[in-house]
């Protein structure tokens, strides 16, 4: 069967990485520090996978922008208490696996740092399977298609044969303005009926339901 993409960019927290409930915890937290309204969950779920100080501008816009360095600070603290412990989806590492065995190129487009990224990617041991990542201190934030236009253009890959997986609207709407496929993931940050409403090609259950997908029509 001929297959449909030949690059495959994937989101990171909560498409990878189980990372979701932490950052809802860290964001809640820091703003509970600084003796700010604390963001509800779902609040605080929508802003995943924007640029750190864009998500927290989103989450607090009530905020004195002079603060926003602190509130930076305490998230980053509260985060890095408790990222030790996260945890790959069930299946991540063999579908990555897999995937490169059948000569696919594999991205991350993350509104992760740099460095939060290198340090995701060092102590979950799935950087080899990556030809190329694009982080949101390094370009524009989603759902900006600078990320993904980027990968396309230093990977040599058309809008037509990229897909990019992602567990949040602004995953979804950067494919959009990218030009490109989408698929959706229901288990991480946004809900199923908002990543349906922006016509992805799939919106999947399990990382084991993706692999499905991408075998018979990716």
């Amino acid at each position: 069967m001929e297959r449909s993409f030949d690059l495959i960019v994937f989101d990171w927290d909560g498409t990878l990485m189980d990372s979701t409930a932490l950052i809802v915890r860290a964001i809640q937290a820091a703003s509970a520090d600084l003796g700010l309204r604390v963001p509800t969950r779902e609040q605080a779920s929508y802003v995943i996978g924007m640029g750190l100080a864009e998500a927290l501008y989103t989450a607090l816009p009530e905020l004195d922008p002079a603060d926003y360095p602190r509130l930076v600070e305490r998230y980053r603290i509260h985060y890095l208490s408790g990222d030790q412990d996260l945890v790959l989806f069930d299946g991540v590492e063999s579908l990555l696996r897999d995937l490169r065995a059948q000569g696919r190129t594999l991205a991350v487009a993350t509104g992760k740092s740099r460095a939060g990224l290198s340090r995701a990617l060092d102590a979950s041991g799935l950087r080899e399977y990556f030809h190329a990542s694009r982080t949101a201190d390094e370009t524009f934030s989603k759902p900006n298609p600078t990320m993904l236009l980027e990968l396309m253009d230093e990977l040599v890959t058309e809008p037509a044969r990229t897909v990019m997986i992602g567990d949040t609207t602004h995953d979804l709407l950067m494919a959009q303005n990218a030009g490109t496929a989408s698929i959706g993931v229901s288990f991480g940050a946004h809900p199923v009926e908002d990543l349906a409403g922006l016509s992805p090609r799939a919106v999947l259950h399990s990382i084991p339901e993706l692999a499905e997908w991408l075998t018979q029509n990716g």
